[in-house]
This record gives structure tokens, C-alpha cells and sequence, in this order.
């Protein structure tokens, strides 16, 4: 790895994760980076949890306004994503960062993460168009909620196999490439660019698997829990590819089942008829 004017050079094996330390940081330094991570994520999780025992699974928005939904789901991505895009804003901060020490580089790291998510409450915005949308349904045809929930399943699968989300993925699981590029960013919010940029490519790659809390249920933990191992996996480890195949196939695998299988949709049930009053 060559450093010039705060700029990062390297180069891995293609296919391989690189950003997960893999001797690019000193373990001080590594160290350090992951305790930052740790203390986002730990008290988003706390939190997470705590509003979604009070919640429950319901379907739809759960009539939360917007500016509440808005702030549990950037609560939830926080907890969910940090931990997988940590190896990211590590590298970034250590590649460019060799001016700044101490709280101006935390400040950095502190504004990459705020740009990632940023784009996640964008996102935000239309997962809650789509649980309104979904909830108005199962409100007026109960019934309706087995296809949705299989629809949403199929859709995930789909997604999970298609090509955009390969694209994305190849850029989590190998961003030294585009660190590179993002050095030449100039100006006091580069960092922030940064994090909208890699964010970007962060929702591409799980948009799949956020659909299927629609019918899982946006506040369900256990679904949030398996979703976040996915993603991580996904993106760190050396069969991340792999996994997202397999995840797409299940998704396939559910949609066939979803409108035989009542417990298969949680965030759909309470507003459906059993199968019995069919």
C-alpha cells in the first residue's frame, strides 16, 4: 500500500473481502476503530430491542408517524449495518486520514457514518410508503396478506439473484478500488460524500433482504437479528457470495409457501383470517 497526499493505493485479490483489517491497520489502531463501532451499535441494539418489545409485530406502519418510524429505522440500520461496513470506514479513515489524530478523526469517522445513514433514512422514506401501502391492504382484504407476504418473498428472492445485487456486493466486499477514488474528493464534507457514496452501494446490496420485513415484520427482532448475521457474512466472509445465492433461493423457497403458512408472515398475520375461516 503507497500513501500519497492522504491518498490510498492498494490492491487484493479479486473476490477477496479487504476490508476487514487483513494487515491494512495497526492493531492499536484496529483496535480502537472497532470500540467506536462497538459503542454505536451496542446501545442502537439496546434500543432496538427495548421499542420493539413495547411494539410488538404488527403489520404496516403500527401508526407511527413518519418522524418516528424515521428515527427507529436509522436506529435499526445502525445496529444492523454498522458492524458489517466497519472494515470500510476503517480503512477509509486510515488511509486518508494521516493528517488527523485524535478527535479530528474520530469527527471523520463520526461524519463517513453519518453520510451512510443518510442514505438509509432515504431508503427509510420508501420502506414506510411500502408498509403503508402493504397495511392499507391487509386492512381493507385480510386475505390479501398470504400473496403480499409471498410477493415480498419472491421479490427479496429475485433481487437476491439478479445482477445489481452482485454489483453492489463485489463493492462492499472489495472497496480498496473505490477508496482510491474517493481520495480525490476534496472540501470539508469528502467524508460525508464518502459515506453517501458507499451507502449507496450499501442499500443496493441488502435492499433484498429489507423487503422481507414486510411480511416478517419491521420491528421483528428475531427477523432483524438473522438479517444482520446475513449481511455481515455476506460482505466479510470468503463465502459471502455464495450465502447471498443461497439466502435468494430460500426467499424463492418461502414465497411458494407463504400463502399456505401463516407463521411465515408475522408483520401480515394479525390482520388475516386463518386458513380455517377461508
Amino acid at each position: 500500500m503507497r500513501h500519497s497526499r492522504g491518498s490510498v493505493v492498494a490492491s487484493a485479490p479479486s473476490g477477496v473481502p479487504t476490508g476487514a483489517g487483513g494487515g491494512l491497520l495497526p492493531a492499536r489502531d484496529l483496535a480502537a476503530a472497532w470500540f467506536l463501532v462497538v459503542l454505536i451499535s451496542v446501545p442502537a441494539w439496546v434500543l432496538t430491542v427495548g421499542q420493539a418489545r413495547d411494539m410488538g409485530v404488527e403489520p404496516g406502519t403500527m401508526g407511527m408517524a413518519l418522524p418516528l418510524f424515521l428515527l427507529l429505522w436509522v436506529t435499526m440500520m445502525a445496529a444492523m449495518m454498522l458492524p458489517s461496513m466497519a472494515p470500510v470506514a476503517i480503512t477509509w479513515v486510515r488511509g486518508i486520514g494521516r493528517q488527523s489524530s485524535g478527535w479530528a478523526r474520530t469527527g471523520r469517522t463520526v461524519a463517513f457514518i453519518a453520510g451512510y445513514l443518510l442514505v438509509w433514512t432515504a431508503f427509510g422514506l420508501l420502506a414506510y410508503a411500502a408498509l403503508a401501502l402493504t397495511g392499507h391492504l391487509v386492512d381493507d382484504h385480510p386475505a390479501a396478506g398470504r400473496w403480499i407476504g409471498s410477493v415480498a418473498f419472491a421479490l427479496a428472492g429475485l433481487y437476491q439473484l439478479g445482477p445489481l445485487k452482485y454489483v453492489c456486493l463485489r463493492h462492499c466486499r472489495d472497496p480498496l478500488g473505490h477508496l482510491v477514488r474517493y481520495s480525490g474528493f476534496r472540501g470539508p464534507l469528502r467524508d460525508l460524500r464518502v459515506g453517501l457514496h458507499h451507502g449507496a452501494y450499501c442499500v443496493g446490496c441488502c435492499a433484498g433482504l429489507m423487503v422481507v420485513l414486510v411480511p416478517l415484520g419491521v420491528m421483528n427482532v428475531a427477523a432483524m437479528a438473522g438479517l444482520a448475521v446475513v449481511i455481515f457474512l455476506e460482505k466479510l466472509s470468503p463465502w459471502g457470495v455464495l450465502l447471498g445465492r443461497v439466502v435468494g433461493v430460500a426467499f424463492l423457497v418461502l414465497a411458494v409457501l407463504a400463502p399456505f403458512q401463516d407463521w411465515l408472515l408475522p408483520g401480515l398475520r394479525d390482520s388475516m383470517p386463518t386458513m380455517g375461516d377461508m
